[in-house]
């Protein structure tokens, strides 16, 4: 599966949680979740209040104008408090990390193809091209099951592991794509990590983009 971009004339579907999703057959996506620990829930409700707000005042669909804006006020940001490394951190364990890694190559190539990813200590940025026999919020359930369960076997516990929603982009060209491979590639050192607290993986489409 090679990557397929944002097609505006197709039809999108629309799905919502705590945040919008947007979906389209077989198409290529930039998608974070994190561990239900890795932000203070003061900050988050104040998170969701402004973004709820601002929704309101800019109701769907959205131009691709007022999508970048979306993501600049509060994907920009939220990405920004997962890099400052709150809560346990549990996947600065390489062991969890592995189990992780280990769970979403476990699909490339049957559901997924995936194109980079990297394991960060509090949360995951994938970046792949969804096989069209499969929803978005499957696979990411999936994944998350999957290593929720493996990692809770490991520690003994049966708590809840990730945060419930996650941040999803539809990849709308070939420049995004290559801005979100590069994104993934510099999330480690802009986090300030060293080598052994994080886990990246490049395809050989992310190996070849500079």
């Amino acid at each position: 599966m090679s990557p397929k971009f944002f097609n505006p004339w197709r039809e999108i579907d629309r799905t919502h949680n705590h945040l919008p999703h947007w979906q389209q057959e077989g198409a290529s996506y930039f998608v974070t979740w994190r561990l239900a620990d890795s932000l203070p829930k003061e900050r988050l409700d104040k998170h969701y209040h402004e973004r709820e707000q601002w929704i309101r005042l800019h109701p769907e669909p959205w131009d691709e104008q007022i999508e970048a804006e979306y993501h600049r006020r509060f994907s920009t940001r939220m990405d920004a408090w997962l890099d400052e490394g709150h809560g346990g951190c549990l996947l600065r364990d390489p062991r969890h990390a592995k189990v992780v890694f280990d769970t979403l190559l476990h699909f490339d190539g049957t559901r997924a193809a995936l194109i980079s990813f990297v394991v960060m200590p509090n949360h995951v940025h994938v970046l792949f091209t969804l096989n069209p026999e499969w929803k978005l919020e499957e696979m990411i359930h999936t994944w998350k099951r999957h290593s929720a369960h493996e990692i809770n076997r490991h520690r003994g516990d049966t708590g809840p592991l990730w945060m419930k929603d996650y941040f999803d982009r539809l990849i709308r060209d070939p420049a995004h794509l290559n801005n979100c491979v590069r994104y993934i590639r510099k999330n480690p050192t802009k986090a300030r990590l060293r080598v052994g607290e994080y886990l990246l993986y490049e395809s050989p489409v992310a190996q070849s983009i500079l």
